[in-house]
């Protein structure tokens, strides 16, 4: 394994006093809790589209809440993130991707970092970012559509350090970029960059870059069963198996030990986030060649769900055995096929868009447990029929006071009562500045909320206002 980093040869003064508590072996100081009104990372403070705001309007006006502004930006699939009064955004304009910085009030822009890529999508989807980034304290970590991860100074934008993953791991190309975004786990940065033959998954010092392990690969995968598949049930280990898929890590605690939880293309591998011991390994990957795994596992209690969209893969819910060291199944289906977004969990209860295409989509309920559906709608509209039909198609929740914010990839927003026994749409409004596709999840900070699509963000506020 080829390693390279780069630094910043001049450093500010925050940066060289974070690496002087480094050296004396505090390096975890700058890893901050966000508060209630910040959103740091993809999909939120705890990575499950969930807030914990409170005071949010829970009915609209019929054209939609207050617009508070309006932006152009380049393309790409990347959320916004934001910590406190700075919003950054990973895009990408002409040949280059942008990490900038703005201001969360007004959107004006307080810094940038570019660099140059060639990145083509070889599907004919955008060509710009994939991954949100990923904000703490002082610092802002992104991961580009090639590959590139970069560690930057949130406060200036000046780079600490960045790795070039395509250069320093072999990785077979993936199939629409690269779009797993990492996580901090402790002082650990997670990315899986699908490398071969055993370096699926990575972990990295977060304040240098410098490789701390890696695993995930031919050791684990080769001989195990292909749960599912007729012929081939042995998996025989190939040189150029794609490993990255475009699910993020989730890291949980279950049964007392600690697990980073990977869903990888071939399936779900859990890792030891100290050391990158693999735990257990479940295969769970459509027969197609031509698919992906894109949602996040979602952890309740010792039990996870894990969902595929592509050839009725369908679902599987997991319980973790108590040595923490295998899985059990206890139910599968096609009550919920998710493409690319994460359902959102609320009491037992998963809320989701289900469907691999325009033509099937979904607007479920399933009760995580048991797999039932609770309640269903058909949200299904052919793209190149109407710019704008008056259905969500696809989309993504978040969710908040106890209501779920739901953007669909036509640009319809629609608020939504978390409601198990019956849907209860509050309201739904077409935002104007958004066209299809809107495949960005929505981000929510201190009362508003963040929308974007290949070309335009936009900012509505949804703050209720004090009587």
């Amino acid at each position: 394994m080829f390693m390279k980093i780069r630094r910043c040869k001049s450093l500010t003064r925050q940066t060289a006093i974070s690496w002087l508590v480094c050296a004396l072996g505090l390096g975890r100081f700058f890893f901050a809790s966000a508060t209630a009104g910040d959103w740091p990372q993809f999909l939120g403070p705890d990575g499950n589209a969930i807030s914990k705001e409170t005071g949010i309007l829970h009915s609209w006006p019929t054209n939609g809440p207050t617009r508070v502004w309006s932006k152009a930006v380049g393309t790409g699939y990347s959320a916004p993130s934001i910590l406190g009064s700075q919003l950054v955004l990973h895009h990408r304009v002409g040949d280059q991707e942008i990490v900038q910085s703005m201001e969360v009030a007004t959107g004006r822009e307080t810094w940038k970092h570019g660099y140059p890529t060639a990145y083509q999508d070889p599907y004919g989807y955008n060509n710009g970012p994939r991954c949100t980034p990923l904000l703490t304290s002082n610092r802002c970590y992104t991961f580009g559509a090639e590959g590139r991860l970069v560690c930057l100074d949130r406060a200036s934008g000046t780079r600490v350090w960045e790795r070039d993953t395509a250069k320093d791991w072999q990785i077979p190309q993936a199939f629409f970029g690269v779009g797993s975004t990492p996580i901090l786990e402790g002082d650990r940065l997670l990315v899986m960059v699908g490398g071969q033959p055993n370096a699926g998954v990575v972990a990295v010092d977060a304040a240098t870059g410098k490789t701390l392990w890696e695993s995930v690969g031919e050791k684990n995968w080769a001989g195990l069963k292909k749960i599912g598949w007729r012929g081939e049930p042995i998996i025989q280990w190939q040189s150029w198996e794609k490993q990255a898929s475009y699910a993020s890590p989730v890291a949980a605690t279950i049964h007392g030990r600690r697990h980073a939880l990977c869903l990888t293309r071939q399936g779900l591998v859990s890792v030891n986030p100290t050391n990158g011991a693999v735990q257990f390994s479940f295969w769970f990957r459509s027969q197609a060649n031509d698919s992906v795994n894109a949602m996040n596992p979602i952890v309740m209690g010792d039990l996870i769900l894990i969902s595929g969209a592509y050839f009725r893969v369908g679902s599987v819910l997991l319980r973790v055995n108590p040595d923490g060291m295998g899985v059990e199944e206890v139910w599968r289906s096609t009550a919920l096929e998710i493409h690319w977004m994460t359902p959102v969990l609320h009491n037992g209860f998963l809320y989701a868009f289900s469907g691999r295409n325009e033509p099937d989509a979904r607007l479920r309920c399933v009760e995580m447990k048991t797999g039932k559906i609770q309640w269903d709608r058909d949200e299904s509209w052919a793209p190149h029929s109407a710019e704008q039909p008056p259905v969500f198609g696809r989309g993504s929740f978040l969710m908040v006071d106890g209501h779920l914010i739901g953007l669909g990839e036509g640009g319809m927003l629609g608020l939504f009562k978390a409601n198990p026994d019956a849907l209860h749409e509050v309201r739904r409004f077409q935002v104007p500045d958004l066209h299809y596709p809107c495949w960005a999840a929505p981000t929510l900070s201190s009362g508003r909320l963040f929308l974007r699509n290949e070309r335009r963000l936009v900012v509505y506020d949804l703050a209720r206002v004090a009587p």
